[in-house]
């Protein structure tokens, strides 16, 4: 919808309250809801927030970053009563002066597809990723108990979380997502939904839907859904798994076109850079530590503990995980995959055996000092992150690092810090 689409439809239907949603420089999900008779003022003004209180955000002088909702983005949110119905929209952050801020996810990520278009490509991509559900307790509050004890692809009545599940996917489905299926993955009360594959900004726009809607319609189910990368020490970690879909004049590029090969190679020769966007928290690394995790870089065609699966038409990438801010991983992927592509960029032999031996391949950072390290040092990323946002978001995880570190309990530290908001 346009603007003014947007207003008709307030109007028709009876709507009276719009958030204005957009993803803070930790990937949490943000809103301020205003009453619709003032959307049409706030398309025109914005909405003034105060950053200052945003952990993560360069400082600006007080008011001064707005809130500019995108109206092609408007949902209704189908878990708010038909009465008085609510709905939701994405924004931008711009300055006072209409200039767009610096921490801006989408304008970073729209500034990387335009990049690629100007290349003579696009790239739609997929995204999908695990989640735990957990008990609360007689206050409501989350507790580590997970929801069942199933294993992978168990069923009813073993799989408690089946219902769930299904209500999570009718409600995707109303707010415009399109699930293909859900099934309970390996660890205790952990589960998987995919769905479709979009425009890359809308698909960082549909990712935050989903882990707010996931999280929605399980506290109306009386648990919490956790998206912490390792919830459960000695359990399976959780994934952000994202394909990408390579397209030169809007035919899609296969794994034997030099295209698709050399775009790849990008995202290689830069994922060690951007592993720190990709992997942002302490908690990320515990799960690098784990079983078969998707820690060495390479490709292959089957699960190698690699961190991209490439197939004919599509690559995934493994590594990232659900705590990470989706609009700068996004963005980070296809600026890579672009230099590739410029610079013809060779992709790497095929990696075709299980990987034992660790000193066999180079490895992501293993730790969060290790990727702040690599990030600080990239040039890549000093080229493609704003200055600022950079300096503010690195001086934020240096901190973080030092009150990890300094700890002396470290798992009450991330339970303290992470567990219930992530």
């Amino acid at each position: 919808m346009n603007q003014r689409e947007v207003l008709e439809f307030i109007e028709e239907n009876g709507v009276k309250f719009v958030k204005l949603a957009f993803c803070d420089a930790l990937g949490n999900l943000k809103n301020v809801s205003i009453f619709a008779t003032e959307l049409e003022d706030v398309f025109e003004k914005g909405m003034a927030i105060d950053e200052e209180a945003f952990d993560g955000i360069a400082s600006y002088e007080r008011g001064d970053i707005r809130l500019y909702p995108d109206p092609a983005t408007m949902q209704v949110l189908p878990w708010r009563p038909q009465h008085g119905s609510v709905i939701r929209m994405y924004s931008h952050l711009k300055h006072s002066d209409g200039t767009i801020a610096e921490c801006d996810g989408r304008e970073l990520l729209r500034r990387a597809q335009e990049k690629l278009a100007k290349l003579g490509y696009s790239c739609t991509i997929g995204s999908n990723c695990d989640f735990y559900l957990f008990e609360l307790d007689e206050k409501g509050i989350p507790t580590h108990t997970p929801y069942d004890r199933a294993g992978y692809l168990d069923a009813a009545p073993l799989d408690k979380g089946e219902n769930v599940r299904r209500d999570i996917c009718f409600t995707l489905e109303r707010q415009g997502l399109k699930p293909t299926s859900s099934h309970h993955e390996k660890g205790p009360g952990q589960n998987e939904i995919r769905f479709n594959y979009n425009d890359a900004l809308y698909a960082a726009d549909d990712f935050m839907t989903f882990k707010s809607t996931v999280k929605s319609i399980a506290a109306g189910s009386g648990l919490y859904a956790s998206f912490l990368p390792k919830p459960i020490p000695n359990e399976e970690g959780s994934a952000l798994m994202i394909n990408v879909l390579l397209k030169k004049d809007k035919v899609e590029c296969t794994s034997d076109s030099d295209d698709l090969k050399h775009f790849l190679a990008g995202i290689l020769n830069r994922i060690k850079d951007m592993t720190l966007f990709l992997n942002p928290t302490p908690n990320s690394y515990d799960r690098f530590s784990f079983n078969k995790s998707p820690k060495y870089i390479g490709w292959a065609d089957q699960k190698f503990h690699q961190v991209m699966k490439v197939s004919k038409y599509k690559a995934a990438i493994y590594s990232a995980d659900p705590s990470c801010n989706p609009y700068f991983a996004f963005a980070l992927l296809l600026f890579a995959g672009a230099e590739g592509l410029e610079k013809k960029l060779e992709l790497t032999k095929q990696v075709k055996e299980e990987v034992l031996d660790n000193s066999k391949f180079e490895t992501l950072p293993l730790s969060l000092k290790a990727a702040i390290d690599c990030a600080k040092d990239s040039d890549f990323i000093n080229n493609v992150i704003p200055k600022k946002h950079l300096e503010q978001f690195i001086a934020y995880k240096i901190n973080e690092l030092e009150q990890y570190e300094n700890s002396q309990d470290k798992e009450g530290f991330l339970n303290d810090k992470y567990f219930g908001r992530i």
